[in-house]
């Protein structure tokens, strides 16, 4: 469905407002990459959606066209006046005032089943897929802009594994669907964005019980990133060197090989003689 498209300059003013810095805001205009957001999402009319930092209402439009619910939660109390008025011909939507950093999204939706879908700010990237990917319930799909480089770090493969990479892989596929210029926001940011894609498994890659062991030994081996697994696990959990190696031996890992290079599945292996080792002299 074809829509209007938002004359965010001219609502800004109108309001009296102005993007504000300080939280990130690049209010996305391009009316095509809204709807490539939108159909990347797949969403059906039965489906909940819940986004994150609506700003003025210009995606969660077209979310309310094909879902049955859209929860829209916003930091900046300045523009809930904007949202109620952008949204008011959608009364499947819902606009709710907060962090969603603070805020659990089963407090949000209430459906066992449910969809994100959002133009985030880039500063909190990072922290919003830990904040979903660990929530119980997890969304069966993530449909997130975020910044071009970072969508690439977050699809890398071994060889250029990243802690970010590994933190969003444990728990999904991910994929680039677009990359969307600067110039489809307002204001334009410095650099260009991704509409990424992370299908979320049903059950991470990684068994429940070993999650924590898995993010430890994924910290150690990024912690000091130039150094040999060996010598990185070594220094993050303050065992010998000797231990460290035949722990990595053990699991059919070079000790001599970098975090950068490893594989999910050699992570899953490695994870799980740690678990059976018990974390013996690892800590």
């Amino acid at each position: 469905m074809s829509l209007t498209p938002l004359q965010i300059p001219a609502l800004l003013r109108k309001h009296g407002l102005r993007p504000e810095k300080s939280l990130g805001q690049n209010f996305l205009q391009d009316e095509t990459a809204l709807q490539k957001i939108a159909q990347a999402a797949e969403i059906t009319p039965q489906d909940t959606v819940l986004e994150i930092g609506p700003g003025l209402g210009s995606l969660t439009r077209h979310l309310a066209i094909a879902a049955k619910n859209v929860i829209a939660i916003e930091l900046d109390t300045n523009l809930m006046p904007v949202l109620e008025e952008t949204l008011h011909p959608y009364p499947n939507t819902r606009i709710v005032q907060g962090d969603i950093l603070n805020a659990p999204p089963a407090s949000l939706v209430q459906a066992e089943d449910y969809l994100v879908v959002a133009n985030v700010p880039y500063y909190i990237t990072s922290a919003i897929f830990r904040h979903l990917l660990e929530a119980s319930p997890r969304p069966r799909r993530i449909v997130l802009t975020v910044q071009k480089e970072v969508a690439q770090r977050i699809c890398a493969t071994p060889g250029d594994m990243s802690l970010l990479a590994l933190s969003v892989q444990v728990y999904g596929n991910p994929k680039i669907i677009a990359t969307l210029p600067a110039g489809a926001f307002y204001p334009a940011p410095k650099v260009d964005s991704a509409v990424l894609r992370v299908d979320v498994t049903p059950q991470p890659r990684i068994p429940t019980e070993g999650l924590g062991g898995f993010f430890r030994l994924a910290k150690a081996g990024f912690g000091q990133k130039r150094k040999t697994l060996r010598n990185s696990l070594s220094a993050g959990l303050r065992m010998d060197t000797a231990s460290a190696a035949r722990l990595l031996e053990q699991a059919r890992i070079d000790p001599m090989r970098r975090a950068e290079t490893l594989s999910m599945e050699e992570w899953a292996r490695l994870t799980g003689m740690y678990q059976l080792l018990g974390g013996q002299a690892m800590r």
